[in-house]
């Protein structure tokens, strides 16, 4: 795979939009749940460093809170992925999806950068960020079919088909499953929020995920 896989339109970027993502495939299931103490000492890292009250606070939340604000969305109501699960998390709980989503949820959670992983035999790559027109549908994984506003930052595949809510939710058109083999897994960046962290936030995905049976397969590009 060479770094052409992801793109980010100019009107995109304008918003301060960028990305550092590379692609996994599946060589052997793990037995057992490598993952299980990651998990707990990862929970117990964030509720020993943060509180319920206080993450709105930290930085890196911050950035993408102030990111939302400027699309005219309230954060409060429409939570940044990495927000939500740390929520989650500051109040004991920590969703098991299956060992790849986990290995991303796990890297979101220590780091507080949104990861998204995408089947790759489910979508058309190549895939580009850019700006929705307008009643775009949009099929998010546990709800239901929404049409978007102008505006907003997405992720499309080459059908046009989006896989991804900027920074919020993924589509259940293209997300992982019991069937996926290859992987995308793309770290979302804003203003405020350091490259070099989206991409450790990106290599700890890759890192926690050979643990259960994935290797990276291509490299780790930016966009």
């Amino acid at each position: 795979m060479s770094c052409d896989l992801v793109k980010v339109s100019e009107e995109a970027r304008g918003r301060g939009v960028f990305v550092v993502y590379t692609t996994v495939e599946l060589r052997e299931r793990a037995d057992g749940d490598p993952l299980g103490g990651v998990v707990s000492d990862y929970v117990a890292y964030l509720r020993s460093s943060l509180t319920l009250d206080g993450l709105k606070y930290h930085p890196v939340v911050r950035a993408y809170r102030d990111f939302f604000w400027r699309l005219g969305i309230d954060p409060t109501k429409v939570r940044p992925s990495s927000e939500a699960l740390a929520r989650r998390a500051l109040r004991g709980e920590f969703p098991r999806v299956s060992p790849l989503v986990d290995a991303g949820n796990l890297a979101s959670l220590r780091t507080l950068v949104p990861i998204g992983i995408y089947d790759l035999d489910l979508a058309s790559p190549p895939f580009t960020i850019t700006l929705s027109r307008g009643r775009v549908k949009f099929y998010p994984i546990g709800g239901r079919e929404q049409e978007l506003p102008e505006g907003y930052p997405i992720m499309v595949d080459s059908r046009g088909v989006v896989v991804h809510l900027y920074a919020h939710r993924d589509s259940s058109l293209t997300s992982v499953r019991e069937s996926t083999r290859r992987a995308l897994i793309v770290g979302t960046g804003v203003p405020g929020v350091e490259k070099g962290l989206v991409g450790q936030a990106v290599e700890l995905t890759v890192k926690l995920s050979s643990a259960v049976g994935w290797a990276q397969e291509g490299p780790t590009c930016e966009a």
